[in-house]
């Protein structure tokens, strides 16, 4: 699907570029001629001098004569040229918008296609996970421990599914200002907490070093903020190693709260740092690419922290991997 997106655009680039030569040829042609038009006239007028007036006999008139038809033709051609000019830059300055609408509008189905194949695949995972889960316990008389651990994963598929309707309800809501926002005064260190021990329960195999500062008071929206942490934490898991550590860390500023998550994954290209929080935006190829995910998280924590009056950026960790930090402003 991704290579017939290019195709097209390939195709209406070369439709574009060809109207758009073709109208700068008509220009060029149309200048051409108004300057040999210009010319003619004036080597006609010297004609019809030379024939009424004798520049031996009347030197003087003669000369008088030759210079306004000189600067009258100095006159045209100048006003040709800045019409030509002008129209010429008006024509590349439309030329560029109407290319990069057409460009942005590609880019555009591109990702849409993209996220509606990572929706597709994200919904389908966690239901036939559940489905074949249910059967199993259904049809087998198995021992408490690997009815325990079935019933975990099903219990974890379905938390991905909740959170990635989450994510589709809630990014369509902030989209068209219909999310109707509960500020209140919340400890953002207890919430904090409670995400990273969710996160725990939900993986328990990951390594969390935790540094969080107490009684890091904000204002905000509840359900928003813990959305967008559960958003960085799982983006950290998805993209850094299973024996990899992930480091998250509170602090009070003098104002504002720092709130940081870092992995030890391959980091992010300097390119790439603003793209990932466009809507739909995802690095790499949806056919080809081996994480999941649908494009929405990264987006929908830069809607969080804006809607929290807080900075949402990306930077390098070290030795590798990438540090997801959220400034809120006092």
């Amino acid at each position: 699907m991704a290579d017939i997106s290019r195709k097209r655009f390939r195709r209406a680039s070369f439709i574009y570029w060809m109207l758009l030569s073709y109208i700068i040829a008509a220009l060029v042609w149309w200048f051409i001629s108004l300057n040999n038009h210009v010319d003619t006239m004036q080597a006609f007028k010297v004609n019809q001098i030379n024939a009424t007036i004798s520049k031996q006999q009347h030197p003087g008139l003669y000369q008088v004569e030759l210079d306004k038809i000189n600067k009258e033709h100095s006159r045209e051609k100048t006003k040709y040229i800045s019409e030509g000019a002008i129209f010429l830059l008006l024509i590349l300055v439309g030329a560029a918008f109407v290319y990069r609408a057409i460009q942005r509008q590609f880019n555009l189905q591109q990702q849409q296609q993209n996220f509606m194949m990572a929706v597709t695949h994200e919904l389908k995972t966690p239901i036939s996970v559940t489905r074949l889960n249910l059967e199993t316990l259904q049809k087998y008389n198995l021992d408490p421990e690997k009815q325990k651990k079935i019933i975990r994963t099903t219990l974890d598929e379905t938390a991905r599914l909740n959170s990635l309707t989450n994510n589709i309800l809630i990014s369509a809501q902030l989209e068209g200002d219909r999310y109707k926002s509960a500020k209140e005064e919340l400890d953002l260190s207890t919430l904090f907490k409670d995400c990273i021990q969710d996160c725990k329960k939900r993986f328990p195999e990951r390594s969390i070093i935790e540094n969080i500062e107490e009684d890091a008071d904000v204002q905000g929206d509840a359900l928003l903020l813990q959305m967008l942490i559960n958003n960085l934490l799982e983006n950290a898991i998805k993209y850094s190693p299973k024996e990899s550590t992930i480091t998250v860390m509170l602090k009070k500023l003098n104002p504002g709260i720092c709130l940081q998550v870092s992995d030890e994954g391959l980091g992010i290209e300097d390119a790439e740092k603003q793209k990932i929080f466009n809507k739909f935006y995802r690095i790499g190829n949806e056919g080809t690419r081996k994480t999941q995910g649908t494009g929405l998280g990264l987006y929908l924590c830069r809607k969080i922290a804006k809607a929290h009056n807080a900075d949402i950026s990306v930077t390098n960790n070290e030795p590798n991997g990438s540090n997801f930090v959220v400034v809120f402003k006092s």
